[in-house]
């Protein structure tokens, strides 16, 4: 603890920082970051925009690089983008990238002296039409804090099983699958049919009509015939967290736990 102290005293460690290393969390006037969530968890804390303020959305990133070195920011507006990057500019007293997928609506800002994690581990993210885009962009970003290699496979829908035979190769060359898809839910039980890899199935609320919000894709990918996990609707980042702690056990498996 002295150390911790001595660092915040010469400056070389924000209180953020201390307070990090010895709680496990930064307290912030918007709530706590946890911090210790990668060490701990094998994947970092998110923030969720959704229901916060720009301001609020800013001071937890802020807390997160501070603290970890990188901010994951998910379902975020341009108004949320804008205000972290003022907040970054002002607080964070080290340089910042800023990584914002606009349809993806999320947001990874790294600090220049951050050693993001490389794992030896593919998760390859489908998509069974352009719709369903954003949720396996979202499922991508945190794959990619992460450190997984990601292989993506887009536009392959069941309405012509050719797409997704044509990409069979590279399915089944990934070590762990997330299938993202809307109406009826189907490609996740197809693709889990073709492939000895773990498939995660996202249903998405790209259809319309009865069960359009993605209860249809939802009910359909729990009946399925054939052996997959499944999220709740629109979940990418839960289906990313969850491939990505697979590809960390793959990996070290491969490294031989070192």
């Amino acid at each position: 603890m002295r150390d911790v102290l001595d660092a915040v005293a010469d400056g070389e460690l924000s209180p953020a920082a201390a307070e990090a290393r010895l709680a496990g969390y930064v307290t912030t006037g918007a709530g706590r970051f946890d911090a210790a969530r990668e060490s701990r968890r094998g994947a970092p804390e998110g923030i969720l925009a959704t229901g916060k303020t720009p301001a609020e959305v800013a001071v937890l990133a802020t807390a997160a690089l501070e603290s970890t070195g990188r901010a994951l920011v998910t379902r975020v507006s341009d108004t949320d983008v804008d205000a972290v990057v003022e907040a970054v500019a002002a607080d964070v007293d080290a340089a910042v990238e800023c990584n914002h997928d606009e349809r993806a609506r999320t947001l990874l800002a790294q600090t220049a002296d951050h050693d993001p994690p490389e794992l030896d581990a593919t998760v390859g993210v489908v998509t069974g039409g352009t719709a369903d885009g954003a949720v396996a962009g979202e499922a991508t970003a945190v794959l990619d804090a992460i450190g997984a290699t990601v292989e993506r496979v887009d536009d392959v829908g069941v309405a012509h099983l050719g797409r997704v035979l044509d990409h069979l190769e590279r399915l089944r060359a990934a070590d762990v699958l997330i299938v993202a898809a809307g109406r009826e839910g189907a490609l996740p039980t197809v693709v889990a049919g073709l492939v000895d890899t773990p498939v995660i199935g996202v249903p998405v609320s790209s259809g319309y009509g009865h069960g359009g919000d993605g209860e249809a894709a939802l009910a359909g990918m729990l009946q399925s015939c054939t052996v997959l996990s499944v999220v709740n609707v629109d979940a990418g980042f839960i289906a990313g967290t969850q491939a990505g702690l697979i590809a960390r056990a793959v990996s070290d498996a491969r490294s031989g736990g070192e």
